[in-house]
């Protein structure tokens, strides 16, 4: 088991940050308090936690929903969120977080929310079509 103190918990959170504010027409969203959102076109992509909390995602999964939903700190987004492929991830000491998996994650829930323009600038700059 792998326990992270909160300084290592809020450098990966701004990690999750600069991975997302790469992607095109990225910027943050923060309709209320206690969130730091990434939306593309004034769409929300990632529901993320502020530093000094645990550290909490909230993404669109409309691919690997159903995968992310069998792990034990992920359930549905609320509001009704859920319904349409939303998931949120709980991270803690007994479920550490995947900085891979949560880049994964992110990326995902942008390609879902993102203009297709946009999706296909990304694509562009990393060499694929």
């Amino acid at each position: 088991m792998s326990t992270l103190d909160q300084p290592a918990i809020d450098a990966i959170l701004r990690g999750i940050h600069a991975f997302g504010l790469a992607f095109p027409g990225v910027h943050f969203k923060s309709p209320w308090p206690g969130h730091m959102d990434l939306a593309v076109n004034d769409k929300t992509f990632a529901y993320l936690s502020l530093e000094g909390q645990p550290l909490g995602v909230g993404v669109k999964l409309p691919y690997s929903a159903g995968a992310a939903l069998l792990l034990p700190y992920a359930k549905p987004m609320a509001y009704g969120l859920g319904r349409s492929g939303w998931v949120s991830f709980s991270f803690s000491a007994d479920h550490p977080p995947d900085v891979g998996l949560i880049e994964a994650w992110v990326e995902e829930s942008y390609r879902a929310q993102a203009p297709k323009k946009l999706v296909k600038q990304l694509d562009a700059a990393r060499g694929g079509a």
